[in-house]
């Protein structure tokens, strides 16, 4: 994803006048509560890598609640949420609980590890790519936050800024739900 510098200024000024947006051409914000069980579809596996060079595959995380952030450092409404990432990573982690980071920044790297420092992100991050946007259904507006739960179906979808409750109240709920027993995943 590219860097514009008017769609930055543009949403800056959605931020100030609105309170919330996304980094999207259409400067609007859509946050959805959970999908019920029988519509949720399962979340499209990727392989990335982490700041460390590590190989990330979203299927490892199979059994836990996951939150996945596809989002970049020039991004204000992301800047506003990743800190509610932080604190939920902190608060859930021993329950089964990951927040995982996609960014999608151009320049790399050297762009986002000074900015994981920064903020002090204690989540693994990714580096993202086009092919994976894709995957989740062309990625064009940041943040693009998806809910996955334990069976590795996507129960929620926010595009753009979303509430802190929100995201909170999602992640509990899925937190208070058990994964389905394989032979019922399996006839669906």
């Amino acid at each position: 994803m590219t860097k514009h510098p008017l769609l930055v200024a543009f949403t800056a000024v959605v931020l100030a006048a609105a309170g919330s947006g996304g980094c999207s051409s259409s400067g609007t914000a859509k946050a959805a509560s959970l999908k019920p069980e029988s519509e949720r579809k399962p979340a499209p596996e990727f392989t990335l890598k982490d700041t460390d060079g590590k190989l990330v595959r979203l299927s490892d995380y199979r059994g836990k609640v996951v939150l996945l952030d596809f989002w970049a450092t020039w991004c204000g409404p992301c800047r506003v949420e990743i800190p509610w990432f932080i604190e939920m990573q902190r608060k859930h982690k021993d329950q089964g609980f990951e927040v995982l980071g996609v960014a999608m920044d151009d320049e790399g790297w050297e762009v986002v590890k000074p900015f994981l420092a920064d903020m002090g992100v204690n989540y693994r991050v990714m580096m993202g790519n086009d092919a994976t946007a894709q995957l989740y259904g062309d990625v064009d507006a940041l943040p693009s936050t998806f809910l996955i739960d334990r069976d590795g179906r996507i129960a929620a979808i926010h595009l753009g800024l979303s509430s802190r409750k929100e995201f909170e109240d999602g992640v509990e709920e899925l937190l208070r739900t058990p994964a389905l027993p394989a032979l019922t995943l399996r006839t669906k």
